[in-house]
């Protein structure tokens, strides 16, 4: 068992710092014991508020059921795990192991505990079972426990999953931490379409032309990703099973671009950037690759289409008033209204979950940067601060995270920031050039 662990579970620190936990509202507290639903949230945390501040949790290392006194490799990385899941979400601070020995037992409020997480594990036929409580140190209640049956190889996810509800509990809304991220990569000398899993975990590649691929997007149930690549001489559009990575197809071979793929909020549509008529106009096709409908037509060029929640509209780039800037379009009325006004350069939208903001890059004394400006327009807000250049910008499935790429010094590597512009960090560790990444939705439960 603990030589498997060792192997499987990643040894990758987290880089996110996190915080401790102030205006916890207690709502209600229901302990279903045994009972295998998934519990109401109970706490809610205001992690945009101004007085905010991180949540202290305690993981330590988990033990094996049948010998509790003893402390093995698994247990530990099982833990770090949990750690650092915990930690990417940006409002809970994982207390240090070395701080109480790693131990289940301890003076909790001595250092600042509000919540620890108790982990125990054994190995059965059927593989690994997983017991593991939240426990709420004020209180000294359990306020979350579950029991997981997983083959050993699938582990990880259950823990990840544990994450996200505790996540759920503490704000109402589930984490991210069965999410991934595709991204383009040069790590073997060409451009090729990579996935991650969001804590850096099994990165692996997912296409393998050997040329130029591009753009790769999710479709919004996860099974699919499409994106561009021009291995066939023309710059097409391909759709590949995720679940296989082999099962791939070409889905738009119009001659000339095929490009920037976003899928309709009911994975029914695909909007794209077509140029068969020599102008590059945004189109929508059918998951077949069947043209349904020209959305533009000649107005300068037209790209990168990014879906409202709602699928109502398209948020685009046109520089058909003489510099790249943001559109967006009532898809039914083919209504069109400028949104950005502050600098020449402004590309890549991407509409958040909620609907409320876009992000997109902007040109800003001279370097690229992430900003957010509302549908309707206004004043922009400037997310990224630091040095370089900062593009392509992608949220979270929970609306508080962005995802992009940055380039100084000469690497460009992935980024993240939470959507008040505090947490900035590089997410992966690969050879070569990463850019152009795309946050996936969320995993079925």
């Amino acid at each position: 068992m603990d030589s498997y662990m060792k192997n499987s579970v990643s040894h990758q620190s987290g880089t996110c710092r996190s915080g401790r936990l102030l205006g916890m509202i207690i709502l209600c507290l229901t302990l279903l014991l045994g009972s295998s639903r998934s519990a109401e949230a109970i706490v809610y945390l205001d992690i945009t508020s101004a007085n905010f501040r991180k949540v202290k949790i305690a993981v330590p290392y988990f033990v094996v059921k049948k010998r509790p006194d003893s402390i093995h490799d698994g247990g530990k990385k099982m833990a770090d795990l949990l750690s650092r899941a915990l930690a990417f979400h940006g409002f809970l601070e994982p207390i240090p192991p070395s701080a109480y020995g790693g131990a289940q037992t301890w003076d909790w409020p001595s250092i600042g505990a509000e919540f620890t997480v108790l982990g125990q594990y054994e190995m059965t036929p059927d593989g690994l079972v997983l017991e593991l409580r939240l426990n709420e140190i004020q209180s000294g209640s359990m306020v979350l426990g579950r029991r997981y049956q997983t083959p050993i190889s699938k582990h990880q996810d259950s823990i990840k999953k544990f994450c996200d509800e505790i996540v759920l509990l503490l704000t109402g809304e589930r984490g991210v931490s069965q999410t991934q991220i595709a991204f383009v990569s040069t790590a073997t000398g060409n451009k090729e379409i990579w996935l991650a899993d969001v804590l850096g975990d099994n990165i692996r590649q997912v296409t393998q032309h050997e040329y130029i691929a591009l753009s790769p997007r999710f479709s919004p149930d996860n099974k699919w990703l499409a994106y561009t690549s021009y291995h066939r001489g023309n710059p097409n559009l391909y759709i590949t099973e995720l679940s296989v990575l082999k099962s791939t197809r070409a889905i738009s071979r119009q001659k000339g671009l095929n490009m920037a793929p976003a899928w309709s909020p009911d994975g029914s549509v695909i909007a794209l950037t077509l140029s068969k008529s020599s102008n590059p106009d945004i189109y929508l096709i059918d998951n077949k690759g069947n043209e349904l409908r020209r959305l533009t037509n000649g107005e300068g060029v037209n790209v990168s289409p990014t879906w409202s929640p709602d699928g109502k509209k398209l948020a685009f780039v046109s520089d058909r008033s003489g510099t790249p800037q943001i559109y967006v379009m009532d898809v039914a009325t083919k209504s069109v209204h400028r949104i950005t006004y502050l600098g020449n350069e402004n590309s890549t939208p991407s509409w958040s979950p909620k609907g409320d903001w876009i992000a997109y890059t902007g040109r800003v004394n001279g370097n690229t940067h992430i900003l957010l400006t509302k549908p309707e327009g206004g004043t922009p807000v400037q997310l990224t601060q630091t040095s370089g250049d900062h593009e392509s910008p992608s949220w979270s499935p929970d609306g508080r995270q962005i995802v992009f790429s940055r380039k100084r010094n000469n690497k460009q590597e992935i980024c993240a920031i939470f959507k008040n512009g505090m947490g900035l960090r590089p997410l992966f560790n690969l050879t070569g050039a990463q850019s152009g990444p795309q946050w996936s939705p969320r995993q079925d439960l």
